[in-house]
């Protein structure tokens, strides 16, 4: 029986590769774990914006998650794009099903570009029946403004909204503070007892397209590997902080990280 650690990423397909369930089995791969995929959607994007986005039918999540959990398994798994309520109750049904504890709710909503990744009525049902599930959910900003209806500036307003976003159900949130001003980067993670600050310089550029998707696969895949959530969150850090900086320069908008980076 092989011991390799296995994740699972339920997700949007990106077709320009940067983000969504290809940047997250590409980093599920860099990170030595084996990545499965249920697909929720697929887009039609590129550096510059996405062009189209086109739901798959619930039941095709749904069985797509059933069948690799029935036979493959999963140690942790992650959600990033699910687009609608329908898929959201449908993903949350399959992993209450199997009993997924390691489960990362990356809260998709928003492309770089501005393109909207999450229906309005989606919000109400990823906060009651997917939050409850998860071992930790990675806002950023905006996203932590939208399920908590806080304006967040500060990092005492992160911790404020922390505190929120635990009270929905989470049991571990880390608040990304990238949106913050400033030339360091402060990230929050509160396990509903006491908040742990992970900082780093901030890197300028354009090419910044899935880090989202990329620093939640990095940390899935170290909790599929049973690293503890402090360290994983180090970890993960410490590889998308890498990725940004060898960027690989592509595209003429918001180029891609750099998914071979080296992991420590």
């Amino acid at each position: 029986m092989s011991t390799i650690a296995k994740a699972l990423t339920i997700a949007g397909s990106d077709s320009g590769g940067g983000a969504g369930i290809q940047a997250d089995l590409k980093t599920f791969h860099q990170h030595g774990v084996y990545g499965m995929s249920a697909i929720t959607a697929i887009t039609a994007q590129n550096t510059l914006g996405v062009a189209g986005v086109y739901p798959l039918p619930t039941e095709a999540v749904s069985q797509q998650m059933h069948e690799v959990l029935r036979d493959l398994g999963a140690d942790a798994a992650k959600t990033g794009m699910l687009f609608n309520a329908d898929i959201i109750r449908a993903v949350a049904e399959e992993l209450k099903a199997f009993g997924l504890k390691k489960l990362v709710v990356d809260p998709v909503m928003i492309a770089k570009g501005g393109s909207k990744l999450l229906l309005d009525e989606a919000i109400v049902a990823l906060k009651t029946e997917l939050l409850p599930l998860a071992e930790v959910v990675t806002p950023n900003l905006p996203e932590a403004e939208c399920l908590t209806g806080m304006r967040i500036e500060t990092t005492d307003e992160m911790r404020e909204a922390a505190k929120a976003i635990h009270a929905i159900g989470a049991r571990n949130v880390l608040m990304k503070g990238g949106h913050m001003q400033g030339d360091v980067v402060v990230d929050i993670l509160f396990d509903g007892t006491a908040f742990h600050e992970i900082s780093h310089e901030r890197i300028h550029t354009r090419h910044t397209h899935g880090t989202g998707c990329t620093f939640s696969a990095a940390l899935t895949a170290e909790l599929a590997k049973n690293t503890p959530l402090i360290t994983a969150v180090e970890k993960a850090n410490r590889f998308i902080f890498e990725a940004i900086k060898t960027a690989p320069q592509l595209g003429g908008g918001h180029g891609p990280t750099n998914h071979w980076a080296v992991v420590d």
